[in-house]
């Protein structure tokens, strides 16, 4: 069976079609917003999702746990970047909860929170899992946390 190519490219019908340049501006305001909540769409779930395991561990996990596993420098920051991870909070929000938790980690436990926070949280994770391959995510978080983990040693003893 051979299918002549020829044939197929000129009787193919294009699936996505992206010159809007002669519409109405009321067609082009109208695509846009159906553009928007397509995407509102697809991304909320994992907002949605991420937003109930953050809670969850924000109620669940009690606060004397953390401390008393963090006294070591190493587990300390190792903690707060699992911390940041599971609690998937903004960076606003990440702000506010690591001036919280300075008098109990130090200085260096708090960095790792608020470096890894913005670049490796649950919701962020869920969305790179549909767009990129597994190894680019391992090596993604991998290199970013080592990365975040030396330059915390780093500064925790200057």
């Amino acid at each position: 069976f051979v299918v002549d190519d020829n044939i197929l490219k000129e009787n193919a019908q294009p699936t996505h079609f992206h010159d809007y340049s002669k519409e109405k501006w009321t067609k082009k305001l109208f695509l846009a917003f159906a553009h928007a909540i397509d995407e509102v769409f697809d991304t909320g779930r994992y907002l949605v999702f991420g937003t109930l395991l953050a809670s969850a561990m924000q109620i669940y996990l009690p606060t004397r746990i953390l401390t008393t596993i963090g006294h070591n420098p190493i587990t300390a920051i190792l903690i707060m970047m699992l911390l940041a991870f599971i609690l998937s909070l903004c960076s606003e929000a990440d702000a506010f909860i690591g001036a919280s938790l300075l008098s109990s980690f130090g200085i260096a436990p708090v960095l790792a929170f608020l470096l890894i926070g913005p670049m490796v949280d649950i919701k962020n994770l869920m969305m790179m899992v549909k767009s990129f391959k597994a190894r680019f995510i391992v090596q993604f978080i991998s290199v970013s946390s080592i990365i975040i983990v030396l330059y915390c040693l780093f500064v925790g003893v200057m």
